[in-house]
Order: C-alpha cells, then sequence, then structure tokens
C-alpha cells in the first residue's frame, strides 16, 4: 500500500486542522501506513521537514482537539512553483517527484485555496506528463470564500459567524453615547467582498444591522463616500460602516494604497492591503464635525476557533474525507467542492472538479445580490450565508482557557 503526503498553505482558517484530521483518518483507515505531514507546505517539504501523522496522533482526543485547533497545525507557507516550461523548473519537479518516490508516496494532498490549488494543477499535469502513479488532490479552503465551482469553502461559515457577532457586538458599544460618531470596521477581501458582505448577518430583530456596506465588486468613490455618510448623519448620530480591505476606486487602485502605509508583495504579487479603515475614519474626521475610529479585525477573522460554526467544521471534515476517497479510487488533477442542495432544509453534498477550472480563479460576489445604491446585501446574500453559521462546537476549556494541540 503506497503512503500519503499532506499540507496546508496560503492563509488558515478555524476549521483548516478539520480538513487535515480528515485526510489523516480517511487515509489511514484506508492502509496507508504512514500518512505523512509536510512542514509549512511544499516548500518545507522541498526543505525536508516533514512529520509521519501516525505517530503523533495516536489516541482520539488528539483528533477531535485538532479539530478544535484554530490555525495551520503544520504550518503554511506562499511559495510558488514555476512554470513548469521555466528555466530550471525541471529539475524543480524532478527532485519533487524524486522525494516523493522514495517516500513510497501514493497518495498527494494540499489544503488551500487559489494559490494551492495552482500548486496541485501544475504537480498533476506534470506528474501526468512523466507518467507517475501517484495522485494530486486539492482540498478546498479560505476564509476569502472564492474558489470557483464550490458553493462554499470550508473556512467561510466560521469567518462570517465571527463576523456577525463581532458587528453586533460593535453596534452595540457604538450607540451607548447619543453622540455623533462613525465607526469603520475593515474586513479581509482583497478582490471579492463575501467576508464583508457576512456583516449584513448582524442585523435580526434585536440589532438594526450595520448603516453601510463597501464590497471590492462596486467601484469607489472616497468623495461619493463622505457625502452618504453625511446624509445618514442627518438621520442618526452614529453610523456603523463594513468595509473591505479591497475597496478599489475606478482606476484601479486600492483604497489603501491612498495612506502612506507600507504595502509588501508575496510570492504570488499580492499587495499588503491595510490601513483602508484608518484612511477612511480620517479622511471623514476631517471633512465632516464627527468623531471617528477604525477596527481592523485582521486575522481575527480567520482564527477565533471559540466561534467556529458546527456546520463549518463538519464540512471541512468531509472534503478531507471525500479527497481521500477519490484519490484511492484512482482520481487524480481534482479539487472535492462542495455542492448545495437546499436551503430549507440546508442540504449539501461533495463532488469533483477539475483543477484547472479552479486554480488562479475567483469568484466573486454576484452584484444582483448587492442592494441598488451599494450599502447593503440583499435578501438572496443572507439566504446564501445564513445556514453556514449555524450551532457551534464548542472548546474543551482547561483552567478557563480552550485547550489546543501543537506540532
Amino acid at each position: 500500500m503506497k503512503n500519503t503526503i499532506v499540507g496546508q498553505s496560503g492563509g488558515p482558517t478555524s476549521v483548516i486542522n478539520s480538513s487535515l484530521a480528515g485526510v489523516f483518518e480517511a487515509a489511514k483507515s484506508r492502509g496507508s501506513e504512514h500518512v505523512y505531514g509536510m512542514c509549512n507546505g511544499i516548500q518545507g517539504f522541498l526543505e525536508d521537514r516533514y512529520v509521519d501523522l501516525v505517530e503523533i496522533f495516536t489516541k482520539p482526543i488528539d483528533i477531535e482537539l485538532l479539530k478544535r485547533t484554530p490555525s495551520s497545525y503544520l504550518g503554511s507557507c506562499r511559495y510558488k512553483l514555476p512554470d513548469i516550461n521555466d528555466d530550471g523548473a525541471k529539475e524543480l519537479y524532478e527532485k519533487i517527484f524524486a522525494k516523493l518516490d522514495s517516500m513510497n508516496i501514493g497518495y498527494f494532498f494540499y489544503i488551500g485555496g487559489n494559490d494551492s490549488m495552482d500548486t496541485i494543477n501544475k504537480l498533476a499535469a506534470y506528474g501526468a506528463g512523466k507518467g507517475s502513479d501517484i495522485r494530486f488532490i486539492g482540498v478546498p479552503k479560505t476564509i476569502d470564500n472564492d474558489l470557483t465551482v464550490t458553493d462554499h469553502t470550508p473556512g467561510y461559515g466560521s469567518a462570517a459567524k465571527y463576523i456577525g457577532v463581532v458587528m453586533k457586538e460593535i453596534i452595540r458599544d457604538a450607540t451607548v453615547y447619543g453622540t455623533k460618531y462613525v465607526t469603520v470596521v475593515e474586513i479581509m477581501g482583497r478582490n471579492a467582498g463575501w467576508l464583508t458582505a457576512a456583516a449584513a448577518l448582524a442585523k435580526g430583530w434585536d440589532c438594526e444591522g450595520v448603516d453601510m456596506i463597501c464590497l471590492p465588486e462596486v467601484p469607489f468613490n472616497v468623495e461619493r463616500f463622505v457625502e452618504k455618510v453625511r446624509k445618514m448623519q442627518e438621520k442618526k448620530s452614529s453610523i456603523v460602516i463594513a468595509v473591505s480591505e479591497g475597496v478599489k476606486l475606478e482606476d484601479g487602485r486600492y483604497v489603501c494604497e491612498l495612506s502612506d502605509d507600507v504595502h509588501a508583495v508575496d510570492a504570488f504579487g499580492h499587495k499588503s492591503l491595510t490601513g483602508t479603515a484608518r484612511f477612511l475614519a480620517n479622511t471623514i474626521a476631517k471633512q465632516l464635525d464627527t468623531k471617528t475610529r477604525c477596527i481592523e479585525l485582521s486575522t481575527l477573522q480567520r482564527c477565533a476557533g471559540h466561534l467556529t460554526s458546527r456546520t463549518d467544521i463538519t464540512e471541512a471534515y468531509q472534503v478531507g474525507g471525500a479527497a481521500v476517497k477519490a484519490a484511492f479510487e484512482g482520481c487524480t488533477g481534482e479539487m472535492v467542492a462542495l455542492k448545495r442542495i437546499s436551503n430549507a432544509p440546508y442540504q449539501c453534498t461533495t463532488e469533483l472538479h477539475p483543477i484547472s477550472e479552479i486554480a488562479n480563479l475567483e469568484k466573486k460576489v454576484p452584484l444582483e445580490w448587492i442592494s441598488e445604491d451599494h450599502t447593503q446585501m440583499k435578501q438572496e446574500f443572507i439566504d446564501y450565508a445564513y445556514p453556514l453559521i449555524q450551532a457551534e462546537l464548542t472548546p474543551m476549556f482547561v483552567g478557563g482557557l480552550p485547550q489546543h494541540i501543537s506540532l
């Protein structure tokens, strides 16, 4: 029986380790003697850094703790494999496959988002070209919810739940003084506004909801934004705004680039985005007679294990198991996707899609789900997101704090 290897890549989520648990348990139950974990993804693998998870997860409690531990247990990376035809690429790919063969690897799983699917796509293509029998399967994860073909991605439901909860609490805090106040909350999302849209979940019979939602799908105009705030404050003193870190001007520049912050670039060419809320809050304060404050949810959105959605963590485990099933049945070069069957009652199953339909592509919020004045989400989005945040998986508390497991 061939061995299994699994890695985690890209930005972590609060349920990515549940997918790891799904891969591990399914591979072990199907007969893999060794289930190796790459430390820091493909980059760590190239540096001979990996562990045998069979020797680590020896008790059932280990798996339960793993499911409840946020972030990437194996560590992550943002390492971009070169195109197969690039200079020197052949030697790198030959090195990878030689290492996999020496470890008797038959099944390779990568848990990640767009860039991770790019890695699977390249490895599967190279393997097919050289006649390798190694099976490469992508396991989806990303709080950004921007992978194509899948209804949603594991990680998004828990992040959306956290955002909905926090926005309700911010709204309550923002209204206590009865004075003029504008609170701008910056939420993750480079080119797709799924996370920022989740701020709409705060609205209910006990909460008036946010006053404005700004998504990267809609071109941003600073002057029109300030004017909207001015008009809103004529009707109510305290305004709470949810804005995506990736909102762009009509010329394509990110709004955060208007500030003086330094924006680094990663291996995939992604510019670091931060400072959008601070810039907008300062702009409002300069032009309107009101106090302002900015809040960056930042990494809290993706590591809040204490607010994990049970629906999300269950589906994360299921896609890990489904990936193993597919690989052991001979599939390669594909990703497990979630297919929604119904909303009421909520039902979802898994299916496979060629990785070429997913790698380096982005799914954005449908424009028809955004209100005509571009300030709110329509009911179609609420119906889509609401089932994904249902129920909780309570952490195992020890001494008043959640118990985690680390490598």
